[in-house]
């Protein structure tokens, strides 16, 4: 198992781990992300915030990203996947600690400037690790995200749209423990969202496969993400976004029910200079067709940050 300890502001210090196997803390200060890198490890860095699990990103997205040169890793945020869990029920971080988390990733790994990509709730995590670590990265990426914290938005910004909402809430929960019930519950949500069924099938397999343990809320967390909701997201960050002053690319896809496109059209408006990139044919996730347009949008910002 591969470790790298590197010191985030605040009491708790992150244990980065590369293996394929989840570590549990030695300590109450000490955290460990599970990470998977692609490429080669003296290319400029491109790193993933997953939304919840590193999995968010697609594979086929991560290896175009290598093939371009850089070297890719995506990682878990903490109560999900091969990073430290502890209770997703009751975060004791905030999302302030998980941008942190994010800052001392990327020193540790390479130590100059990075690339930072956030997809969904990652976007946010994403947003406030620029805002507050500015030295720390060279461009940003921000995927079917949002400015504001989970919850009602603001009133100029388009909210979660209600028919899919309650069509995705109606259904009754699967049975945790159940492999195949969580995978077929997966697909179903993708099938309402417009997202591809069968692709959202795999993945959900292969989150549950990597899951610490077999308690239901954990499995909730990591196929949901349900902690964001449990999360303390002050102060606001949104009225900051025009302070980044690295490259920024903003992807949202023109059929996303989650966070419609209006979020990231206000996102690109506020961050000077970014970039706007709509995929027609998307709903939340990245889709197989769209994967060469993001990363060739991705690779030329890194080029110019």
């Amino acid at each position: 198992m591969t470790r790298i300890s590197v010191g985030t502001p605040g009491p708790l210090s992150p244990d980065i781990s590369a293996a394929g196997r989840p570590h549990r803390p030695g300590s109450a200060h000490e955290v460990v992300l599970g990470i998977e890198s692609f490429g080669a490890d003296d290319a400029p860095l491109v790193l993933l915030v997953g939304g919840t699990t590193m999995l968010s990103w697609p594979d086929a997205l991560c290896e175009r990203l290598a093939g371009g040169g850089r070297r890719v890793v995506r990682y878990d945020l903490r109560d999900s996947g091969e990073s430290t869990t502890t209770d997703p029920q009751a975060p004791a971080y905030t999302l302030r600690d998980l941008a942190a988390d994010a800052a001392a990733l990327a020193d540790a790994l390479d130590g100059r400037p990075a690339h930072l990509a956030g997809i969904g709730v990652g976007g946010m995590v994403a947003q406030v690790a620029v805002l507050d670590h500015p030295a720390t990265f060279s461009a940003l990426t921000l995927a079917g995200t949002r400015p504001v914290a989970p919850g009602p938005p603001d009133e100029d910004l388009p909210d979660h749209d209600r028919a899919t909402m309650g069509r995705l809430f109606a259904r009754p929960m699967p049975d945790w423990t159940d492999r195949e019930a969580v995978a077929e519950f997966a697909a179903e949500g993708a099938e309402i969202r417009g997202d591809d069924p069968v692709a959202a099938r795999a993945v959900a397999g292969r989150i549950w496969d990597r899951t610490p343990g077999s308690a239901p809320p954990v499995h909730l967390a990591n196929q949901l993400g349900m902690v964001f909701s449990r999360l303390d997201c002050t102060p606001r960050w949104r009225e900051r976004l025009p302070g980044i002053t690295v490259p920024a690319l903003v992807v949202h896809g023109r059929r996303d029910p989650f966070f419609p496109v209006g979020n990231g059209e206000a996102i690109a408006r506020e961050i000077p200079g970014a970039r706007l990139l709509v995929l027609d044919g998307a709903a939340t996730a990245i889709p197989d067709a769209a994967v060469d347009e993001v990363a060739e949008a991705m690779l030329t910002l890194g080029q110019t940050g």
